[in-house]
């Protein structure tokens, strides 16, 4: 492509809900193309007729279009025109920039006004000056794996905000059981069954405080399905905590019952909308690409869930020319801060790529590193070398060797085997 920038028509678009404004420039900077058309079929039609002219108009072969990953409204037009047939001839590259890279680029022009042919302006000059290093969009074909994947991946933040809030309801009602020390916990999980049923069944602390011993530890055994150790001691650890935390107004239980039963109910319905869509994911998969599903779950710790998250954001690992590519796709770079002689042992990661591909990639790695002794090895190595963000550093930089396997299986279409990576027939 670089040896055709003479030949290249260079388009802008800025996106918006209701309209598309574009721009297009040859490789001289001059423009060659000002349109504002609806954000609709008709003015995608609009918009493709006015590129076609103009391609012909000036003899140019090819054409680049960029524009901002707006949210959704960014997702039709680049999909309309990088499917498009006709435009096909044309060997169209459509690019969907990332906002804060085209904002730091406009730095570049100073005092200039903002307005939306402007702003369609200097994406098109963004990509005329070839600064784009992002991959191609790749189309309808990966959209609806991502769409399912994506939409997981909002439930579980719902999820761990839901848990996050409720947090307050239960030190309010029981103070102890939010703050013990790890070895002092009755429960390991405190948004377990056997936790929720506490919270939930007990109307006061001093119901639990003042209770038969053996009553609480049948209720711990029941409520858990005898999968406690020593039920005993669990319900001597929660007799205690109840003891220890601080009392209420009788009028206020009540309603950090209600509170507290609601969140869990919030919970267990998103719960189980996660197990819906793991499904949906395992059968969209496996309808797309079964030779890149294959090398994927042929990792151990992981599954069809992780690889629908990972190759849906991945597409065609074409796309890609190395590992360190791909990684820089998902964020999972880290920035140099080093001065003179001083290079800092604590460096940010840039998190400008694909948080969704990031999240699924550092979700499958805890999850490979307990199931292949080298990644365990590596975790725990990286673990101790630093005495702050232990885990997250590590698992960060285990997620980034997980990368360079996965970009090797999906490259060579092979499969994993710990003694040797072997071809898929």
């Amino acid at each position: 492509m670089k040896n055709n920038f003479l030949s290249t028509l260079f388009v802008g678009i800025d996106v918006s809900s209701k309209t598309n404004v574009c721009c297009g420039l040859d490789f001289s900077g001059s423009k060659l193309l000002n349109l504002k058309a609806s954000n609709n079929q008709p003015g995608a039609n609009t918009i493709l007729e006015s590129i076609l002219t103009c391609l012909n108009s000036n003899q140019l072969c090819y054409v680049v279009i960029a524009l901002e990953s707006t949210s959704f409204y960014s997702t039709h037009i680049a999909n309309f025109l990088s499917a498009n047939p006709t435009l096909l001839a044309y060997n169209p590259l459509v690019y969907c920039l990332n906002p804060k890279t085209i904002a730091n680029y406009r730095k570049s022009f100073v005092d200039m006004d903002k307005t939306d042919p402007l702003d369609a302006y200097i994406i098109a000059d963004f990509a005329r000056v070839g600064r784009i290093s992002c991959e191609p969009w790749r189309g309808s074909q990966f959209l609806a794996l991502q769409r399912l994947s994506r939409h997981r991946h909002h439930l579980i933040e719902c999820i761990a905000r839901e848990k996050g809030y409720m947090v307050s309801n239960i030190y309010l009602k029981f103070s102890e059981l939010s703050v013990l020390d790890k070895e002092q916990r009755p429960f390991a999980n405190l948004y377990g069954v056997t936790s929720a049923a506490v919270l939930t069944d007990f109307f006061s602390l001093d119901d639990i405080a003042y209770a038969p011993i053996d009553n609480l530890v049948s209720f711990v055994s029941e409520k858990g399905k005898n999968r406690f150790s020593n039920s005993l001691e669990t319900a001597t650890l929660l007799q205690k905590a109840a003891r220890d935390s601080y009392r209420l107004d009788k009028v206020l239980y009540e309603p950090l019952n209600t509170s507290i039963a609601s969140s869990f109910n919030v919970i267990k319905a998103f719960s189980e909308e996660i197990k819906t869509l793991d499904k949906a994911i395992e059968k969209t998969i496996k309808g797309i690409n079964t030779t890149q599903f294959q090398s994927l779950t042929s990792i151990p710790g992981i599954g069809p869930v992780f690889a629908g998250g990972i190759l849906g954001e991945i597409g065609s690992i074409s796309s890609f020319a190395s590992n360190d590519a791909l990684a820089k796709y998902a964020g999972l770079t880290w920035r140099v801060n080093q001065s003179g002689d001083y290079s800092a042992d604590d460096t940010n990661m840039t998190k400008t790529g694909n948080k969704y591909l990031r999240y699924y990639l550092i979700e499958a790695a805890n999850s490979v590193k307990n199931n292949i002794p080298e990644y365990n090895d590596f975790y725990h190595k990286k673990y101790t070398e630093v005495t702050t963000h232990n885990h997250k550093r590590a698992l960060a930089l285990t997620s980034r060797k997980l990368v360079r396997l996965i970009f090797g299986l999906l490259a060579k279409n092979q499969i994993y085997s710990d003694t040797k990576v072997a071809d898929i027939n």
